[in-house]
């Protein structure tokens, strides 16, 4: 079982609230974003991806899933 690089996880972390922190968001959005950059870099770690390439990708995602159900 390949082991999660906790410093990796935590990089992509603090990048996920730096870019939500960036804009004023509706509150799912945010949460989206969030939810989805912690989700990718958990992903991405345990499958041996990217884990900062993941986080950003979960963030575009919860994201847009976020601001589509504010709509």
């Amino acid at each position: 079982m390949k082991r999660i690089d906790i410093k990796k996880v935590s990089l992509a972390f603090v990048l996920g609230l730096m870019m939500i922190g960036c804009a004023e968001p509706s509150p799912n959005t945010k949460k989206g974003a969030l939810v989805g950059a912690a989700s990718g870099a958990v992903v991405s770690g345990v499958t041996g991806g990217n884990v900062v390439k993941g986080a950003a990708v979960g963030a575009v995602v919860g994201g847009t899933v976020g601001y589509i159900s504010d709509q």
